[in-house]
């Protein structure tokens, strides 16, 4: 075990020239092998980053195991691992929502009717989709709506991953997001989007080598799952259901009223399963690029459609890798119990700002011994630096596509092109550094994302599904719906921010997100309706009825063995997490 006390400071941000954890100098090894391969994989990767499609797109050359894993790891940084272990932490059970009813049933959609259409379209972005679609006004909408979700979004990671850099070497803040932001961008520029593909490949392994020994010595410090529960019970009968959670809402998943913010069980379900398994879900799954994008890389069209679908089998599983640790940390690590309770100050013992972010971390500091703890640290090292990899691939590709190419500089040769994507990464990890003290902020990093998917991705979706099946959908009606759909959002998160409507837990983002796509439904339709719609020729491969559904499948695909066609992956899939929703209910 480290040496390290449970009584020790917690660094505040501004801290520096003392560390949380106890790490001894062979707790290093790992990081420094690990930064060593994730250099050597962008250095490998650079010779199919030498043209401007090789770099922002890999030249559509990848498996679909490679894209599947790559598609779940983008997805697997601040959010998943200090977000959900918040989110645990503070929730209990109801967390596992985010994942096997907002993220799966999306996957599954995508892969089996979306992926067809991005993929057969041969668009190189959703925002280049959205073009071919609704035309010019959407697509710039969506473009800039997109590309700044992501500099905010990259900042997230970068705060965590900077954080994590200051709480193990002492550094101050500023230092360690200076010293992690060139690392990402170092590996982006020398491989493009090969290299963030490979090296997610990568840290999706490092991070389930990391988070396993910590779930698995956190349970048996606290005796087990039924241990678990027992303590939970215990404080609940404590200290009643006032400052502290009933137990039961906290040990099953349904109704989920601490992660709605529904007093109400039938509102609650309703605002889970529409706002965040519907809205928020499908909204941000099948139309953010982000993930998509490594869809787009796969080799044919069967590996495209089958990439989404191989990622839910590893979605599935990482709630017991991050949400079961942050419940273990409210029983076992003494400052995050106090916080739950409401006994914490945020001086108190010359503590710094404890927040439920903090979960993992301590964990590790108080169960981990030193060589595991070295293992775990890069293991989140790894999964902040595939989120903001993540984020800045797809920005550097939407910058130069549909910003750059599109309204600035059409006729430009393709070194130029290669050469704005390069710029557009190293801008992007610039802004990065300052979007990540707006993230520094916010006690749970849950509640400023999901503010941030209901304004950009809830509408989006909106937009999309009705413009996919519907080919009355005209140009203005979706650029019209996009933007009201967005206000209508902004609009209900500020009047939260400002304590005018207040919901606990997500359930203002939920609502935000139930209106905005509402909004942006009724405003395209009724302006579809009073403006022109567009020839049916020019819809062809963007709409599903327009579509012959010889384009909509890979000839070859049966020919396939089973486990590599998508909908037989799909039915299993489901299953699957049918069967884990009853378990856990």
């Amino acid at each position: 075990m480290t040496s390290l006390p449970v009584s020790v400071p917690i660094l505040s941000a501004s801290s520096s020239g003392s560390t949380l954890i106890d790490a001894r100098w062979y707790d290093y090894f790992p990081i420094i092998i690990y930064f060593a391969f994730v250099i050597g994989v962008g250095f490998m990767a650079r010779r199919k980053a030498a043209s401007s499609d090789e770099f922002l797109t890999s030249g559509r050359s990848l498996p679909a195991w490679v894209t599947g894993i790559a598609f779940v790891s983008a997805n697997l940084g601040a959010v998943e691992i200090m977000g959900m272990s918040a989110n645990g932490a503070q929730y209990g059970l109801p967390t596992f929502h985010y994942f096997w009813i907002g993220a799966i049933p999306a996957m599954i959609f995508l892969g089996l009717v979306m992926m067809p259409f991005y993929y057969g379209s041969k668009v190189r972005s959703v925002p280049e989709f959205m073009f071919r679609r609704y035309g010019t006004a959407a697509h710039l909408i969506n473009a800039l709506s997109f590309a700044l979700a992501q500099l905010l979004i990259a900042g997230v990671n970068l705060y965590l991953l900077g954080s994590i850099v200051q709480r193990l070497l002492g550094w101050p803040l500023w230092v360690a997001l200076v010293v992690a932001a060139i690392i990402v961008f170092s590996y982006i520029t020398l491989g493009g989007l090969s290299a963030a593909i490979y090296n997610e490949v990568l840290q999706f392994f490092v991070i389930v080598a990391a988070l396993l020994p910590l779930t698995l010595v956190g349970l048996h410090r606290v005796g087990g799952w039924g241990g678990l529960k027992e303590s939970i019970i215990a404080d609940a009968t404590a200290h009643g259901t006032g400052a502290y959670a009933s137990a039961d809402a906290q040990l099953h998943s349904w109704p989920g009223v601490l992660l709605s913010g529904f007093s109400s069980s039938t509102l609650s379900v309703i605002g889970i399963v529409f706002g965040l398994g519907f809205v928020l879900s499908f909204g941000y799954w099948t139309t953010n690029f982000v993930e998509v994008q490594r869809a787009m890389a796969a080799d044919s069209i069967s590996s495209a459609r089958s990439a989404p679908i191989v990622g839910t089998f590893a979605k599935m599983l990482v709630p017991f890798l991050v949400i079961i640790p942050g419940m273990v940390a409210a029983v076992l690590v003494s400052e995050i119990h106090d916080l739950k309770l409401g006994t914490l100050t945020g001086t108190d013992a010359g503590l710094g700002d404890i927040k439920y972010n903090d979960a993992v971390l301590l964990l590790m500091r108080d169960v981990l011994p030193n060589g595991l703890l070295g293992l775990a640290i890069t293991g989140l090292l790894a999964s902040f630096m595939a989120g903001m990899a993540a984020n800045i691939s797809a920005f550097n590709t939407v910058f130069t596509v549909d910003l750059y190419q599109r309204y600035v500089n059409k006729d430009a040769d393709d070194a130029r092109y290669l050469r704005m994507g390069h710029i557009a990464t190293g801008v992007a990890t610039i802004v990065a550094i300052f979007t990540a003290l707006i993230a520094s902020t916010y006690s749970n990093l849950m509640d400023y994302l999901q503010q941030l998917f209901s304004m950009f991705n809830a509408p989006l979706f909106a937009t999309f599904i009705i413009g996919m099946f519907w080919k009355r959908a005209t140009n203005h009606g979706g650029w019209a719906g996009l933007t009201a759909g967005t206000l209508a959002a902004l609009a209900v998160n500020i009047l939260n921010w400002n304590h005018i409507v207040s919901f606990p837990g997500q359930g203002a983002a939920f609502l935000a997100a139930g209106i905005a796509f509402a909004v942006d439904v009724v405003v395209t339709v009724a302006v579809s309706l009073v403006t022109a719609p567009r020839p049916d020729s020019q819809l062809k491969g963007f709409v599903y009825s327009l579509t012959p559904a010889s384009e909509r499948r890979d000839p070859a695909a049966g020919e396939l063995a089973w486990f590599r066609r998508p909908v037989p992956l799909a039915l299993l899939s489901g299953g699957l997490v049918i069967l884990l929703n009853l378990v856990f209910h």
